[in-house]
C-alpha cells in the first residue's frame, strides 16, 4: 500500500501528550523571562518614538488626556496598533518574539505542532487582555497547567514548546503542507 504524499504529518502535538518525553512545554519562569526581555526591547524602541512625537512629558501626569482614553490617532496607533502588529508579525514570521527566541521557545498549534495561523495569532494577542484583567491570573495559570498553557494559549489553541525538544514536524511551515 502506497502512502499519500498529501497526507498531513503524523506527529501531532496532541498525540505527543501520551509520550511527554517527545515534547517539552515551556514553563512559567522561562516564559516570564522571555516576556520581560520583550518588554524591555519594546520599551527601548517605544519610549524614544513617543518622546519624539510628544516630547519628554509623555508618560507623566502632564500628558494624561482630559476626557479620552487615547489622546489622538497617532497615540492610538503607537499604543494599541503598533504593539499588536509587532507581536503578531513576530509570531507569524518566527513563531516567537525576540525574548522567546532568546529563551529557545516557540509558539505552535496545539493540535498539529505547526506554526500558528493568523487567526490563532490574533486570538492569542487579544487573549493577552483576558489573561491580564483578573490580576494576571491567566498568565499565572501557566505555572499550574499540565501543558503550560495560559488562558490566551487555550483561547487560541496554541502551546509554547522548547525549541530544542520540539519534534521535526513542528519546524515545517504550513505553506509546506497541503
Amino acid at each position: 500500500m502506497s502512502t499519500n504524499p498529501y497526507a498531513p504529518p503524523k506527529a501531532l502535538v496532541a498525540d505527543l501528550d501520551a509520550n511527554p518525553t517527545q515534547v517539552a512545554y515551556a514553563g512559567f519562569w522561562r516564559r516570564s523571562i522571555a516576556s520581560f526581555a520583550d518588554t524591555l526591547l519594546f520599551l527601548a524602541f517605544f519610549i524614544p518614538l513617543v518622546r519624539f512625537f510628544y516630547g519628554s512629558d509623555y508618560g507623566t501626569l502632564k500628558h494624561v488626556p482630559a476626557k479620552t482614553f487615547v489622546g489622538d490617532p497617532l497615540e492610538f496607533f503607537l499604543t494599541w496598533v503598533f504593539p499588536a502588529v509587532l507581536y503578531i508579525g513576530c509570531w507569524m514570521k518566527w513563531q516567537a518574539t525576540p525574548g522567546k527566541m532568546a529563551m529557545k521557545v516557540r509558539i505552535v498549534d496545539a493540535k498539529t505542532g505547526l506554526p500558528p495561523t493568523l487567526g490563532q495569532s490574533v486570538g492569542r494577542y487579544l487573549g493577552y487582555y483576558l489573561s491580564s484583567i483578573p490580576l494576571f491570573l491567566g498568565f499565572l495559570w501557566i505555572a499550574f497547567d499540565a501543558r503550560k498553557q495560559g488562558w490566551h494559549d487555550k483561547l487560541a489553541g496554541t502551546v509554547v514548546v522548547r525549541d530544542s525538544q520540539r519534534p521535526a514536524v513542528a519546524r515545517n511551515s504550513r505553506a509546506d503542507t497541503p
